[in-house]
């Protein structure tokens, strides 16, 4: 297949966001029809990729589309993407998301050129993490989502947009001084900016620089407050809180992702054996993370906050799956990212239907609102079941796969003991999302809002394609784990797990 199949996908979006910005905004009708070709096209070409996966060369630990050319001569840098089997599937996630979050942003008004060029930058932005390959290039794409994320949440964002905007910044421009200095110590050290030789040769024994321990702590502190990990989290409520809709749609559903991916592209595969070591601390984190988010999470009243810390506890189990550093809870984890995007980007779209059409967020006032707006009840509900892990939806499996491969690992001593424990953050979100799905559909009707509108048809088109793809998942996990695999054996290889 055309291996430059992958730039277009990448940079199409790119390219709709140039186009889009020149365009007048009298033409807004123009600019959603400009934005949504230029996000289903890579959609379209991400499943062909897909479904042209080759397994047999997967197996073997190759990279695939590959495109490779001359970028910097004098310090070996390229412009290198591929995938694999642990990168596709957050490829094909992220362009769903980003054609999605056209169709969610079809009622913006407010400065829609500059809107829809920001939002198609952020998907270049995330895809090019996702499919880079030179560690400069996954850099430069890692630090061009700041930009667009903090005008979206600035501008068209709700509340204290501009505080949480520039908090959303401040700690990401943190994290990514840590993984700065790490690619530089690493570069440094090798000489290298191939992920791809990086993974193959290690750099546990490379002492050059500095230890190899050190260098992996200043790549993890960048992933880590991405993810968002305790205590590197409290960013992500204001910013998921104060978003627009579609902003919280793609944090929530592939941006945080990030942090999880560069955990095993990076942490995990260039320093396997510091992984080993530290994966105790690690899985202590990642309890930590999933019960105090529960915890936190229960005791929310704003609708889209509590969504948003119930993605800290949630980021936990992949946590949890990652160092626990065996085949199956890497599998788990990788699966967790893809099905946490698609529970909890429709969870988050349909909070801000709510928001749109009742006008009201708190959910102390609200209540009953299932008979008034019957589709946006029984989505969401659907939406919030497969968050706590309800069979048939994808939650249940991810959670499922994590659990089982943690609790046998053989890598961190005493691991049953941070699963089980772990186990009780399910427990507590089935009582956050119940109670706030009764809170918000149940109990006596409230004539306030008796002329409140339900979904109109374009908004059922990505309801339905959410709950489509998350029973999908949930019914044949297979779909997905089998590709997941076979990017998952050669780095577990790496580690001995």
């Amino acid at each position: 297949m055309d291996s430059s199949y992958l730039t277009w996908i990448i940079f199409l979006p790119l390219a709709g966001a140039i186009i889009v910005a020149l365009i007048s905004n009298n033409h807004s009708k123009l600019i959603r029809y400009v934005s949504a070709i230029f996000t289903l096209v890579p959609l379209i070409l991400a499943v062909i990729l897909f479904v042209n996966f080759d397994r047999s060369a997967a197996a073997a630990g190759v990279m695939q589309f590959e495109q490779k050319a001359a970028w910097i001569n004098s310090i070996n840098a390229y412009y290198h993407v591929g995938v694999d089997g642990l990168s596709l599937p957050l490829v094909v996630l992220t362009a769903f998301l980003g054609f999605i979050v056209v169709l969610i942003s079809w009622k913006i008004n407010l400065r829609v050129r500059e809107y829809f060029a920001w939002l198609l930058l952020l998907e270049t932005s995330i895809l090019g993490v996702f499919c880079s390959l030179d560690l400069l290039l996954f850099f430069i794409f890692w630090e061009i989502e700041i930009i667009p994320m903090y005008f979206l949440i600035s501008v068209w964002g709700s509340g204290r947009k501009e505080y949480s905007a520039i908090k959303y910044v401040i700690f990401t421009l943190f994290g990514s001084a840590f993984m700065l200095a790490g690619i530089l110590s690493v570069y440094f050290t090798t000489g290298s900016l191939s992920m791809v030789d990086l993974a193959q040769n290690g750099l546990g024994m490379v002492q050059s620089i500095m230890p190899a321990a050190p260098i992996f702590f200043l790549l993890l502190t960048g992933f880590a407050v991405k993810l968002p990990v305790v205590p590197v989290h409290t960013w992500l409520p204001d910013a998921h809180t104060d978003a627009p809709t579609a902003g919280s749609v793609m944090l929530a559903g592939a941006l945080i992702k990030m942090g999880g991916y560069g955990m095993i592209r990076l942490c995990v595969s260039f320093f396997p054996q510091v992984a080993r070591d530290y994966a105790p601390l690690l899985v202590t984190l990642a309890m930590i993370s999933v019960l105090y988010g529960a915890a936190v999470t229960l005791r929310q009243t704003d609708i889209k906050r509590l969504i948003a810390y119930s993605s800290v506890s949630h980021m936990g189990f992949v946590l949890l799956g990652v160092f626990a550093l065996g085949e199956v809870s890497l599998t788990g984890a990788a699966l967790q990212m893809v099905s946490h995007g698609l529970l909890t980007g429709l969870m988050f779209a349909m909070a801000g239907m709510v928001i749109h059409n009742v006008e009201e967020r708190n959910l102390n006032n609200l209540g009953g609102l299932a008979r008034q707006i019957p589709i946006i009840a029984v989505v969401f509900s659907v939406a919030g079941l497969g968050s706590l892990g309800l069979p048939l939806t994808s939650g249940f499996a991810a959670e499922f796969i994590i659990f089982t491969g943690s609790f046998s690992s053989t890598i961190v001593n005493n691991i049953e003991v941070f699963t089980l424990l772990s186990v009780l953050g399910v427990v507590l979100s089935a009582g956050y999302i119940l109670w706030m799905i009764q809170r918000t559909f149940y109990g006596p009707v409230q004539e306030q809002y008796n002329f409140v509108k339900d979904a109109d048809g374009l908004e059922r088109v990505y309801m339905f394609a959410f709950i489509g793809l998350i029973m999908l998942v949930g019914i044949y996990p297979a779909i997905l784990t089998d590709v997941i695999k076979l990017g998952i054996s050669p780095i577990t290889g790496l580690i001995g797990g």
